[in-house]
C-alpha cells in the first residue's frame, strides 16, 4: 500500500478551475439546492442555515473576480464544501475532484470511545501493521489531542462535518480524528498530530504522527451511472470511504479473501455453527456470522458491514444461507457503522426475521417544476430501472394546491420486500449505533415499523439520515436519456471532475410513526447500552451480553411443516404455538388448534403440485411464525 506524506501530496494539488469552472460548479449547487433538495425546509428550519444565499453569495464574489485576482482553488473548495455541510446532511455533498477523489487521509491507528463511572475515554483499538511507537498500540488511553482534551477536540471535529444530531455529529467527530475521504472532506490543516498518552506501561507519552495519503479501496457501485444499484442509492458517502479504508488499513486479510472472490468452496460450511465459531460467508467485507456464547446462553450473531451491493437478490440469498447455520434460539443483528447502501437490499431483508408483511417506508420529492418534469419524463419506466410514475400525479396537482411535497410511495418494489417471507423463526435483537445511515436508517425504521424486535442502541439514536440520494451526474443523465435528450436540462457538466450529490426522495416512517420522517430524527432504540473497554477492546463482550439477556427474555416459538406429495396434509411441529392456519394461493384453506409437538394439518381441497402453501402459526391471537411451502417442501 503505497503512502506519501500529507505535504508532498499537497505539493501536486495545486489545481485547475478557471474562474469559469467555479462559477459553472457553484451554480450547479444551486440547481440542485433550489430544485431538487428534499430536505431544504426541514433543514432552514432545524439547523437555521440558508445554503442557497450562501451560494448566490459565493456567485457574486466570483463575478467580482478575475483571473489575476481570483481566490486559490483550495479556498473555493472550502465554501463550497462548508455551504453543503452546512445541512447536516451526509447525502448532500460537494465532491472534491482528482486527485482528491479516491483518497484517503489517515493516522496509523484507531480511536473508540467507552464509559465508565467518570464518563467518555478514548482507547487506541487498532494499529496498522509495522507502526510501532513507545508502548503505544490496543488499549492505550488517549487524554489530549494537540494539546486539547481529546473529548474537547471530538465535538470541535463533529461540529465541522455534516451530523444530523448531537449524537451523529459526536460520532463522526471521533471516526474523522484518524480518517479523512479527501472526496468529501479537505486535507487536515496540520500536518501532524502530537497525540498524549498513557502507554502500555503506565506512563504518560507524546506522540507525533505524521498525516499519511494514500489511495482508498473502490466503491462497491458507482452512483453516477444510469442503474438501479444508482437509482437506489440510501449511502452515507464519507462513511463507506471510511469503511473501506478501515478494511484495508487495519484488516488486510479481509481484503485479500474479497479479492479473491470469497472462501473456497469447500470452506463454506453446511454445518450450523456451535458457541465460539464463526461461519464463513462469501461476501466477507459485507457480513460475519458466528455463534456467540453470553451469559444468557448460545445465539446466531450476524454483523451487517454494509448495504452497497449490486446485487440484492444475491445479497439476502447469503443472508438466508447464514440464518440457516447460526443457532436458532435468537439472534443478535448488529448494524453498527452501516453507512448504508442499496435500498432494496436493505428493505428486502426484513421479511425474513417476521411472519408479517412488509411495507417499505415511503418517500416523497419536493414539490418543484424541476421535479415534475423529471417525474414526467420517467413516468412510464422507460430505462426499466427507475419509474417515476407514481409520484407524477401529485406533483402536477402541487402547482394548483400549493403542497410542499409529492404523495409518498415506496423506492423498494413490496412484492420483493415479501417475496420469500420469515426465514428466521428465533427472537431478533437489533443493535444500532449513531453511524448508521441511510439504507440503514430504513431498515432500522423498518424493523422497529413491523415490531420485529426490539433495537439496542449504544448511542441515542441513529445517524437520521433519511432519503434516497442521486449525484448530479444521474440527475444530468436522466434528462439525456433514452433519446431524444431534452435539451432544455438545467444540468451542465461539471468541470475538473468535481461532483455533487443531493437527497432527492426523503422516507417517512410507517406503522405507529406513521407519517414521521427519518431525516434528522433518526431510529430512538428501545434500550441503550453504553459501550465498555471490554467492548472495544474484547470483541463487544458485555455488548453481546446485553443482547443475550434481551433474548432469553422473549418467548421461543417454533414451526416446522413440510407439505406431502399429494397437497392434501402437512406434516408440523410447533413449539409456543396455540393456533395454525393454512393458506393456499392467497386464500384461507384451514384454521386448527395444536400444542407444543408433531400433528398433521389436512388441507382439504389438497393444494395442486405448484400452489404456494402458507402456514401461519399464532400465540394467543398474535401472529407469531410462518412458514412458505412451495411444491416439494
Amino acid at each position: 500500500m503505497p503512502t506519501t506524506d500529507l505535504p508532498d501530496f499537497l505539493q501536486d494539488t495545486k489545481g485547475t478551475l478557471t474562474l469559469q469552472d467555479r462559477r459553472t460548479l457553484t451554480e450547479q449547487a444551486l440547481v440542485l439546492f433550489t430544485d431538487n433538495y428534499v430536505h431544504l425546509p426541514l433543514k432552514t428550519a432545524m439547523h437555521a442555515v440558508h445554503p442557497v444565499q450562501r451560494l448566490r453569495l459565493l456567485l457574486t464574489r466570483l463575478g467580482r473576480q478575475t483571473e489575476q485576482t481570483v481566490d486559490p482553488e483550495w479556498r473555493f473548495h472550502a465554501e463550497l464544501a462548508s455551504i453543503f455541510h452546512s445541512v447536516r446532511d451526509l447525502h448532500t455533498n460537494y465532491l472534491l475532484p482528482a486527485p482528491f477523489a479516491g483518497r484517503i487521509a489517515f493516522l496509523p491507528f484507531l480511536v473508540e470511545e467507552y464509559h465508565d463511572t467518570n464518563g467518555p475515554r478514548y482507547v487506541v483499538t487498532r494499529v496498522v501493521r509495522d507502526f510501532t511507537a513507545p508502548a503505544f498500540g490496543p488499549g492505550v488511553e488517549i487524554s489530549h489531542w494537540n494539546g486539547v482534551p481529546i473529548d474537547r477536540q471530538v465535538d470541535l471535529s463533529g461540529n465541522r462535518y455534516a451530523g444530523s444530531n448531537p449524537a451523529a455529529r459526536h460520532s463522526r467527530g471521533l471516526q474523522v480524528l484518524t480518517l479523512r475521504p479527501l472526496i468529501t472532506h479537505l486535507p487536515p490543516d496540520e500536518e501532524w498530530v502530537v497525540v498524549t498518552y498513557t502507554g502500555t506501561d503506565d506512563k504518560t507519552h507524546e506522540l507525533r504522527v505524521k498525516w499519511q495519503v494514500t489511495e482508498n479501496l473502490p466503491p462497491f457501485v458507482n452512483a453516477g451511472e444510469l442503474s438501479e444499484a444508482a437509482a437506489a442509492q440510501g449511502l452515507d458517502l464519507a462513511g463507506d470511504e471510511i469503511s473501506r479504508a478501515t478494511r484495508m488499513l487495519f484488516l488486510p486479510d479481509v481484503v485479500a479473501l474479497e479479492a479473491a472472490g470469497g472462501p473456497a468452496p469447500e470452506d463454506l460450511t453446511t454445518v450450523p455453527a456451535e458457541a465460539g465459531q464463526d461461519i464463513p460467508s462469501r461476501l466477507p467485507s459485507l457480513f460475519r456470522a458466528r455463534a456467540v456464547q453470553t451469559p444468557s446462553g448460545v445465539f446466531g450473531h450476524i454483523r451487517i458491514f454494509s448495504f452497497s451491493t449490486r446485487d440484492p437478490a444475491g445479497f439476502v440469498a447469503e443472508f438466508v444461507r447464514l440464518l440457516g447455520l447460526i443457532p436458532q434460539r435468537g439472534l443478535v443483528l448488529d448494524v453498527r457503522g452501516n453507512g448504508g447502501g442499496h435500498i432494496h437490499a436493505s428493505e428486502f431483508l426484513l421479511q425474513t426475521l417476521t411472519p408479517r408483511r412488509i411495507t417499505p417506508e415511503p418517500t416523497q420529492f419536493i414539490s418543484t417544476p424541476l421535479n415534475l418534469r423529471l417525474c414526467r419524463r420517467h413516468a412510464t419506466n422507460p430505462t426499466r430501472f427507475i419509474d417515476l410514475g407514481p409520484w407524477l400525479r401529485s406533483l402536477d396537482q402541487a402547482v394548483e394546491t400549493g403542497a410542499a411535497f409529492s404523495a409518498t410511495f415506496p423506492i423498494t418494489p413490496e412484492a420483493g420486500a415479501n417475496a420469500i417471507g420469515q426465514q428466521y423463526q428465533g427472537p431478533v435483537i437489533l443493535i444500532t449505533d449513531a453511524r448508521c445511515y441511510s439504507a440503514t436508517d430504513i431498515f432500522a425504521a423498518g424493523f422497529q415499523d413491523h415490531a420485529i424486535g426490539k433495537v439496542l442502541g449504544v448511542d441515542d439514536n441513529t445517524g437520521a439520515g433519511g432519503a434516497n440520494v442521486w449525484e448530479h451526474q444521474l440527475l444530468k443523465a436522466l434528462f439525456e436519456e433514452p433519446l431524444p435528450a431534452d435539451t432544455t436540462s438545467p444540468y451542465r457538466p461539471l468541470p475538473g471532475g468535481a461532483g455533487m450529490r443531493v437527497s432527492i426522495r426523503r422516507t417517512v416512517r410507517v406503522g405507529a410513526l406513521a407519517g414521521t420522517p427519518v431525516e434528522d430524527l433518526g431510529v430512538v432504540p428501545d434500550v441503550r447500552h453504553r459501550m465498555t473497554r471490554d467492548d472495544v477492546l474484547h470483541d463487544n463482550r458485555d455488548l453481546l451480553a446485553e443482547a443475550g439477556r434481551l433474548l432469553a427474555a422473549e418467548p421461543v416459538r417454533r414451526l416446522d411443516a413440510t407439505r406431502d406429495a399429494s397437497g392434501a396434509s402437512i406434516a408440523v411441529h410447533t413449539e409456543g404455538l396455540d393456533r395454525i392456519d393454512v393458506f393456499v394461493e392467497g386464500r384461507p384453506r384451514t384454521s386448527v388448534d395444536v400444542s407444543d409437538g408433531d400433528s398433521t394439518v389436512t388441507v382439504t381441497p389438497a393444494a395442486g403440485a405448484g400452489d404456494v402453501i402458507r402456514v401461519e402459526g399464532y400465540s394467543s391471537g398474535t401472529l407469531a411464525v410462518c412458514r412458505t411451502l412451495a411444491d416439494g417442501t
